[in-house]
């Protein structure tokens, strides 16, 4: 029987939202403040599109105007408990408690400070005035409230450990010892240098980041994520389990211009889930389409959340070579959830949409071509070499100039002028918003940065790492002494295991802190253990990047499993283990780029056979572990096919010409068997 899909209103979504993302999870206040907060965000938004175009000032400047205002709005737009979102209780001003106007007060104060003693710093590095060390503490406090209050508590008690740490330094056991640091110390290091609050996470969101967001916002006002899933739905809705491949596919085109899991689960899920409901697919399946899918949106080109932007400043290499990397990973992540999205819908006899439901493609495409326009603009910019902020400068004066010519078409030359001036204000004030937390959490990530390099504790946690990974290679290197034939080499062995305690680190910290502030700390803390054993900055930099995202599919947080669980009234637990399942390119693709840094293209150990050999051997065991885990190749699997077939997607997944030439012989055995078996008597399909 087919399961009743159910749609909910705009407000159920915003609902959902709310409950699954923290930073969405604005407060009611009265009309005044309301205007207050949309005046301040509009003038941020004017601040940093002009600045974008016509030149940024200087960087402590520009990072500590960004943090003040970003702080002043925090403290009236969040609660300080969930419970008070909707109603105030206590002394209150304009409907905010004075505490919170304190707060905002004193973290805006706090923030500029820095800025405006700029000149003197040189004079007051190493020897902090009282006023100095009273205004970081300041800022330390109430930056960890804001991130508290925008995101959640992981990351502030993160934060205050590694304080913990710099402070009680002396007391730490064995290899973590260190001489400890005053409390002037901690705050001369994190408040009035470049390697704390101030440093370039803070840097990269003022900067970068903000303008893309703000893009990503206006792209969608002009109606680039419909013209996605109108085209994703016109190109793959009739092939078996078709609104899941819809789901894949806009998803995708969707993470172009928008980097967060929850928010693209619930815009595409909206439409998404409710059909694939419809069609047969069972709920918690549905949710864990959508959230698999809408995660693959942090790491598709050209946004990539905030992470692109980052490497750049890390790494010291062109924008462009960054986008280049992420390509062939991104593929294989939606490749690999499409690929069990259609065994799933062969296994369960799932159709795909009727020609009456599905929109003609050319129809699409004729009616929102304009609406593409500012996205090609900002792509050939960033690859023509052009700097991030001009190219996202001129793609959002371009959203704008689409923006009028849409609203003019509809209403007219008087009518459409004025919507166009008001949608713009709005896409302003809500790309402003969207970015108040991420600007908090790096601030605050800052702060951990600014530990480790006051410490040093990145590298005694790599010489741990590697320590505890060299013992463990040498064990199990050991066991498999039994062998006629020695299958792998203890050097391999030692890299294999440190990826495994790394990724697994990464998916811990990435289930309580954003996937932008994991990246960071993983770089500084992570990142150091890769180094170590010599694998190139930027395959190490994709590593830590791409488990610190699988986090929001990974129980028990998988946030973005949980919200589209939401929408579509499923469990959410069992909606989480299945988007980690369908995630499993994301999870194998990692440690084949370690291994082969070809499948990167830009790495400086590219050359074609290993590139063609690393692809070719992750897009056919990527297949083939998908049968296994599904059920299905060309019908019902045996259970000894499912063992063969999983032992070929690991052979295949390996890049070696001979491990894949036996896995690749393997997937062809039960292929052939699976083929003869069909043609000897027909596959039970369930009707649904």
């Amino acid at each position: 029987m087919t399961e009743t899909a159910r749609h909910l209103s705009e407000a159920e979504l915003r609902a959902i939202e709310e409950e699954y993302d923290p930073e969405a999870r604005f407060r009611t206040v009265l009309r005044p403040v309301a205007i207050l907060t949309a005046v301040i965000l509009f003038l941020l938004s004017a601040y940093h599109f002009y600045t974008a175009g016509f030149g940024i000032p200087r960087a402590t400047t520009h990072r500590g105007l960004h943090m003040g205002v970003s702080l002043f709005v925090i403290f009236l737009s969040f609660a300080a408990f969930d419970g008070g979102r909707h109603k105030t209780t206590g002394f209150v001003i304009l409907g905010i408690p004075v505490h919170d106007w304190l707060f905002a007060f004193a973290g805006a104060v706090s923030a500029f400070y820095v800025p405006w003693i700029y000149d003197q710093l040189a004079f007051r590095v190493g020897n902090p005035l009282m006023l100095d060390i009273v205004m970081g503490t300041l800022l330390l406090v109430t930056l960890m409230e804001a991130v508290r209050r925008s995101m959640g508590w992981p990351l502030p008690v993160i934060a205050a450990l590694f304080i913990a740490y710099a402070y009680w330094g002396q007391s730490m056991p064995g290899i973590l010892v260190h001489p400890g640091a005053d409390w002037n110390t901690i705050i001369n290091h994190l408040y009035l240098t470049s390697q704390g609050i101030y440093g370039t996470a803070l840097g990269v969101i003022a900067t970068y980041v903000f303008h893309f967001v703000l893009f990503g916002v206006m792209a969608q006002k002009i109606g680039l994520g419909q013209l996605f899933i109108d085209l994703a739905t016109a190109l793959t809705g009739r092939f078996a389990g078709g609104p899941a491949k819809v789901s894949v596919v806009s998803s995708a085109m969707l993470g172009t211009i928008s980097g967060s899991s929850i928010a693209n689960t619930v815009t595409t899920g909206a439409l998404t889930i409710p059909a694939m409901i419809k069609i047969g697919f069972k709920r918690h399946f549905a949710a864990a389409v959508e959230a698999a899918s809408s995660t693959g949106g942090q790491i598709t080109p050209p946004v990539m959340g905030a992470v692109a932007f980052l490497m750049v400043e890390y790494l010291g290499i062109p924008l462009r070579t960054i986008l280049i990397a992420a390509i062939v990973p991104a593929f294989m992540h939606f490749f690999g959830v499409l690929v069990q999205v259609h065994l799933e819908a062969k296994r369960l006899g799932i159709r795909g949409l009727r020609a009456e439901e599905l929109p003609k493609a050319g129809k699409v495409l004729r009616e929102g071509w304009l609406s593409v326009a500012p996205l090609i603009l900002l792509v050939w910019m960033l690859m023509s070499g052009r700097t991030p902020f001009l190219s996202a400068f001129w793609a959002i004066t371009a959203c704008m100039i689409v923006y009028l010519i849409q609203r003019v078409m509809a209403s007219g030359a008087v009518e459409g002028i004025k919507e166009t001036a008001a949608g713009i204000f709005d896409g302003l004030v809500s790309g402003a918003r969207q970015s108040l937390s991420v600007t908090a959490a790096a601030a605050l990530v800052g702060v951990v940065i600014g530990i480790v390099t006051l410490t040093g504790v990145g590298f005694k946690i790599a010489f741990m790492v590697t320590s505890v990974a060299a013992n463990g290679a040498a064990s199990f290197h050991a066991f498999l002494g039994f062998l006629p034939f020695e299958p792998f080499g203890i050097d391999t062995l030692t890299l294999l295991f440190t990826l495994v305690m790394t990724a697994a680190v990464c998916i811990l910290m990435g289930c309580g802190v954003p996937t932008t502030a994991n990246y960071i700390i993983m770089v500084a803390v992570a990142a150091p253990v890769l180094g170590m054993m010599n694998v190139e900055p930027l395959v190490a930099h994709f590593f830590v990047f791409y488990f610190g995202v699988l986090a929001d599919v990974t129980p028990p947080v998988a946030l973005a499993a949980y919200a589209g669980a939401g929408i579509a009234g499923a469990n959410g637990f069992k909606a989480g283990n299945t988007a980690f399942r369908l995630s499993m390119g994301k999870a194998l693709v990692p440690f084949v780029f370690v291994f082969s840094p070809s499948l990167l293209i830009v790495t400086q150990a590219f050359t074609l056979p290993d590139f063609l050999l690393a692809f070719s051997g992750a897009v056919l065991g990527i297949v083939a572990l998908s049968a296994a885990i599904t059920n299905w190749l060309l019908g019902p699997l045996w259970v000894i096919e499912r063992i063969a077939l999983t032992l070929a997607a690991l052979l295949m997944i390996a890049p070696e010409p001979v491990s894949t030439a036996i896995g690749v012989a393997i997937l062809l055995a039960v292929t052939a068997r699976q083929y003869l078996g069909a043609r000897k008597a027909p596959a039970v399909v369930t009707t649904r």
